[in-house]
């Protein structure tokens, strides 16, 4: 049962191209937001779609392989762990973040609509 434990797997689109940077250490970091959609008929019978955005961090090979071959729009599946973390903004109040961070990340979609690099 551990194998279960803080694990979030995931099928959306990119909102916008990842954001990349390398670090001073030579580590790679792609942060990215994830939209995933829901459809479903409310009480009326009526159709409702239902959009959750996620943060997404990923590091090493996969943040260089999200770099590289997606773009905003680019549907992909992930695989990883919930992290929350804290920082202090410029006036010096704490903020909170739940993001995820990814541990495997597949392309999907049509391998004609790759971005060219």
């Amino acid at each position: 049962m551990n194998t279960l434990r803080n694990k979030v797997q995931l099928i959306g689109r990119l909102g916008a191209k990842a954001e990349y940077k390398l670090l001073d250490n030579s580590n790679a970091m792609a942060r990215l937001s994830l939209a995933t959609n829901e459809v479903y008929k409310n009480a009326k019978g009526e159709r409702v779609e239902d959009t959750t955005w996620h943060q997404v961090v990923a590091w090493g090979k996969i943040a260089e392989i999200i770099h590289k071959y997606t773009d905003k729009g680019t549907e992909i599946a992930i695989e990883g762990k919930l992290i929350n973390r804290t920082y202090n903004d410029a006036k010096g109040e704490k903020k909170y973040i739940t993001e995820v961070q990814v541990k495997d990340v597949v392309l999907l979609g049509d391998k004609n609509n790759v971005p060219k690099s």
